[in-house]
């Protein structure tokens, strides 16, 4: 057996760690030993810098994604992983610039545009940003992600309805999408329309009972959602892309799947919900789904 083949088999040892253990030392050892046999290897450089960023290694992580540009300098998900890992070492300026590369290798790299909005936001500007989302919107009418992303921004600056038809547009192309679920839910306990707070919260909680039951049975996380990353706190992880040049499957999805974002999200809607009931005791939808969260834990 080359060195060749070696490499290959300790990159699907690494697979399979990763599946059952996700992010164990076990699987970041055989993807180095991948590498250390196959230095060309991109995928392994993929996998081994996705795993070293969820685990706090910037530094490294960094090192596989440039690597994979050196490899593969015309592929716009290795400059989109390479600006994830900037933007969490807050290299703004550094990220913005990988993005825009990216867009400029695939013109039609939606998740590219959808990270470039976000960080506009984060300079202020907001018109650049609605003008990236649209421009997404354009390129894949069937994302929901950047109609999430909208109404992310509308919501933020008080634009109400705007923000209800975006998270609507949102859920109308991905009727599963639990984020756009939960900022909407949220948004109607906001303006005090309370019953349909509680029917968007129900939703959501079957939505992510589900996806536990589907990790306890699976034993890994899911590492594809609808598409171009749906964190429920923090955008900044849209991007990190493992396999290469294949479908994108996005370092942000496993974050807002693990069962920690899961528990947070349960415990704000049951925050919503204890509210909804000291104004009205008597919604006895709310106060069922609120026994069903309490049982839960």
């Amino acid at each position: 057996m080359d060195k060749t083949e070696i490499a290959r088999e300790w990159f699907i040892r690494g697979c399979r760690y990763n599946c059952l253990e996700p992010g164990s030392e076990r699987a970041i050892e055989a993807y180095r030993n991948s590498i250390q046999f196959d230095d060309t290897f991109s995928d392994a450089y993929a996998h081994l810098g996705c795993i070293c960023f969820k685990r706090g290694k910037c530094e490294e992580a960094l090192a596989c994604f440039e690597k994979m540009i050196d490899l593969d300098p015309g592929n716009p998900q290795a400059y989109n992983n390479l600006a994830c890992v900037y933007e969490e070492m807050k290299r703004i300026g550094s990220a913005k610039q990988m993005y825009y590369r990216a867009l400029e290798i695939d013109p039609e790299n939606v998740c590219a545009m959808i990270n470039i909005g976000r960080i506009h936001e984060l300079e202020g500007n907001y018109h650049g940003a609605m003008q990236q989302y649209r421009e997404a919107m354009e390129t894949d009418p069937g994302a929901a992600a950047p109609h999430f992303r909208l109404a992310v921004l509308f919501d933020r600056h008080d634009m109400f309805d705007e923000a209800i038809q975006e998270y609507r547009h949102a859920l109308s192309n991905n009727p599963d999408y639990s984020d756009a679920l939960f900022h909407l839910g949220n948004l109607y306990v906001q303006l005090g329309e309370y019953p349909e707070a509680v029917t968007v919260f129900e939703r959501v909680i079957q939505l992510e009972s589900g996806k536990t039951e589907t990790l306890h049975d699976q034993g890994t996380f899911p590492q594809e959602r609808e598409g171009y990353g749906q964190g429920t706190a923090d955008f900044k992880q849209d991007s990190l892309q493992e396999e290469v040049p294949a479908d994108p499957a996005r370092m942000g999805a496993l974050d807002s799947d693990d069962s920690s974002s899961n528990g947070s999200k349960k415990e704000e809607i049951a925050q919503r919900l204890h509210f909804i009931l000291s104004l009205n005791p008597h919604n006895s939808r709310g106060q069922a789904l609120l026994e069903k969260l309490t049982e839960a834990h």
